[in-house]
């Protein structure tokens, strides 16, 4: 444990012990006698879908944060829209963006089978697959608590005001993560979860042309890419290493290359407590790897659905 995660030790146990005390349900043993068969077919059909496509790891890590940043980690964020129902799939941060849906059915169809039938919830598939997607990239695996159930329900409302936009000043940042019960350390912990994937020119674009407080030469190398005009659909990576899980975007952030304005709002270089941790896990990457299990899963415990309430989805994207 490093020194910076045991400074919140205290305000972890407490939000354990209160907002959250649902998340006491959860156990990672929750299916070794129900489908014992489950982690490990998940876990391949990840390995399979990450070796495809590299950047598929990023997205089903992003899967998982977005699900539970909306109304908690219950599935939500997989439902389609329907005639009669409104999901959360075209919400602003999820629009033209969240992808891996396709996985998912893969992975939901194929644990169906290993399992005789449907008893592994699409949340707790989208917690596992985030873990076994970082694993595939380099990152260091960590146990993943179980048993969540299945939301009947949505709310894009939820995921447009409770997921953090790239444009997030750091205040507004923190904010939205202490409103989820989650802590400072939290924040620039999950955020390395950039050290993989990519990002959208309209996701960037107001931070290479309008912000002071990114390297010139890095703005400039992305503009070719994301023209100050256009759709904004074009990528770039959201580190110099995009496809494995390694401490090189902390390092980015040192030297004002975050490619989202809200990734350099971490570190400004005055001597805050968020850029010490910049500083420290850029330099520690072991302990970044454990400490990202800690609050991934810390995350993963917000709001799940447990016992008789939700249920366990046939088809991920649909209620039954």
């Amino acid at each position: 444990m490093s020194v910076y995660r045991s400074l919140f030790l205290v305000a972890f146990v407490a939000v354990v012990a209160g907002a959250f005390h649902a998340s006491a349900q959860l156990d990672p043993g929750f299916y070794d006698k129900v489908c014992p068969q489950a982690l490990p077919t998940i876990k391949a059909v990840v390995e399979q879908a990450v070796a495809r496509e590299k950047r598929m790891g990023a997205s089903l890590l992003r899967l998982h944060f977005h699900d539970c940043f909306a109304t908690g980690c219950d599935g939500s964020l997989l439902l389609d829209d329907t005639p009669t129902f409104t999901g959360e799939k075209t919400a602003l941060p999820n629009l033209n963006s969240v992808r891996g849906f396709d996985v998912i059915d893969q992975i939901k169809a194929a644990v169906d089978s290993a399992c005789y039938g449907s008893v592994v919830s699409c949340a707790d598939i989208l917690a596992v697959t985030a873990r076994d997607s970082v694993v595939a990239l380099g990152g260091q695996p960590y146990i993943v608590p179980l048993g969540r159930r299945d939301s009947r329900t949505a709310s894009k409302e939820a995921a447009n005001t409770r997921i953090p936009a790239p444009f997030f000043n750091f205040s507004a940042l923190l904010s939205s993560f202490q409103s989820q019960g989650l802590t400072l350390e939290d924040l620039v912990i999950l955020s390395g979860g950039h050290t993989i994937g990519l990002a959208r020119c309209t996701n960037f674009r107001s931070h290479i042309y309008n912000d002071t407080d990114i390297d010139p030469a890095f703005a400039d190398s992305l503009k070719t890419e994301c023209p100050v005009t256009g759709d904004g659909n074009n990528t770039a990576p959201l580190d110099a290493t995009t496809t494995v899980f390694d401490t090189v975007y902390y390092s980015g952030l040192l030297y004002k290359k975050g490619l989202l304005h809200s990734d350099q709002e971490l570190f400004k270089g005055d001597g805050s407590a968020s850029d010490g941790l910049v500083s420290f896990y850029s330099a520690n990457p072991t302990a970044f790897w454990a400490d990202f299990g800690v609050s991934i899963v810390k995350m993963g415990k917000l709001n799940p659905l447990t016992g008789s309430d939700g249920e366990i989805r046939k088809n991920c994207r649909r209620v039954n």
